[in-house]
């Protein structure tokens, strides 16, 4: 039952890496259900209480539980937990990426720009990156693959913030750098260099959780006024459409 509720928890609150999963082998989603359930509750953890200590405490308390699984103690009943240790102890899951996972959501309790493009990249590599290396070890990366993955992971996430960037605005936050369009470069050059290294199939239904990269960054360089305004989204359609060839042409 518990990755039953993983899954629900991922279709309903992070849709996009749900559909990404779907192609996976059961054995594996399941994994990566789990992986993404874990990320999605982290993730709300820093909006958990508009007091930033009790959300600080919050995420202190997933740090916590976590730990607690690798040393093999007993966990305070959460409904994913179960399947959370399983998918760690049955893949060999570093704890460091989840620690990792965790500091970087650290800066959602602040309302402040990042102070430079190094804090930006830690973030968004600490974020997107931790997530997309779980997953992809999950599903057997070795150590080789994992710059390809974070390259791709990279990309990734700053497509999801350019598309979260009014929602977090409008909650007073400032989510991007000044200088939007040198992000956006660096994203494509990081998606660049991703696929220029060949990985597995089997990571395939974990790389797809970048699907919509390409159409992010090109709309967002070509009408950068767009990402403000929220106009990035693509139709239900045309969203479904570039998944769906991406999945029959294997390509991530």
């Amino acid at each position: 039952m518990s990755f039953d509720a993983c899954e629900k928890l991922v279709k309903a609150g992070d849709h996009d890496r749900w559909l990404s999963a779907q192609s996976a082998p059961p054995e594996s989603r399941r994994a990566l259900m789990a992986i993404y359930a874990t990320n999605l509750l982290i993730a709300r953890a820093p909006w958990a209480s508009p007091d930033p200590l009790v959300a600080q405490m919050r995420l202190q308390w997933w740090a916590d539980e976590i730990g607690k699984i690798y040393h093999g103690e007993q966990v305070v009943t959460h409904e994913i937990f179960p399947a959370l240790r399983e998918v760690i102890f049955d893949h060999t899951l570093p704890r460091a990426l989840f620690e990792a996972l965790i500091e970087a959501r650290h800066a959602d309790l602040s309302k402040a720009p990042f102070e430079n493009g190094t804090a930006f990249d830690s973030y968004i590599e600490g974020t997107s990156g931790s997530v997309m290396a779980l997953a992809a070890l999950a599903l057997g990366a070795k150590p080789t693959h994992l710059q390809a993955v974070k390259n791709l992971a990279y990309a990734c996430g700053v497509a999801a913030l350019l598309r979260a960037s009014p929602a977090l605005i409008a909650r007073g936050h400032a989510p991007l750098p000044e200088d939007i369009q040198a992000v956006i470069q660096a994203a494509k050059t990081h998606l660049k260099n991703a696929r220029a290294q060949k990985l597995p199939s089997a990571l395939t239904p974990a790389l797809l959780a970048a699907w919509r990269a390409d159409a992010t960054l090109a709309h967002a360089s070509k009408h950068p006024a767009h990402i403000l305004s929220g106009q990035l989204e693509e139709s239900p359609a045309r969203k479904m459409a570039s998944l769906r060839w991406k999945r029959l042409t294997k390509r991530w």
